[in-house]
């Protein structure tokens, strides 16, 4: 599996994501939508962006194990923030780098007025290619 990261030059250069990601693969992998929940189903980090986005991202990594996938297989993910606000950006930021390293997906950031649990802020959803 090889994933690619462009950033044309016709194009913003951004710091922690791709403008483009091109993915070969023979399996992809779609992680529902992860939310800040521990393995009960219980909420995690009630009111803090920071702990569930944290949160989320360490459930992004047990669906992608699950799957025999790795991280730097994902291609794209999505952020839905409650609520959104831009000065969430460098909280989503600093946990997607924490989770990701210097391996670049292409994103979308959406705001949406309310997720599934009124204490959730954040819901994120992944997308991997792999061999085999």
């Amino acid at each position: 599996m090889t994933i690619e990261s462009i950033n044309p030059g016709t194009l913003p250069l951004p710091k922690n994501y791709a403008q483009v990601v091109v993915a070969t693969g023979t399996k992809l992998v779609f992680v529902s939508g992860q939310e800040p929940e521990d393995i009960n189903g219980d909420p995690v980090g009630r009111g803090d962006l920071a702990a569930q986005t944290r949160q989320v991202f360490d459930n992004i990594g047990q669906a992608l194990s699950a799957a025999g996938a790795r991280k730097n297989q994902v291609a794209k993910i999505t952020f839905y923030v409650a609520n959104y606000k831009r000065e969430d950006l460098p909280i989503l930021e600093e946990a997607r780098v924490a989770f990701f390293g210097d391996h670049k997906t292409a994103d979308v950031v959406l705001g949406v007025q309310a997720l599934s649990h009124p204490d959730y802020l954040i819901e994120i959803d992944a997308f991997a290619v792999v061999d085999g």
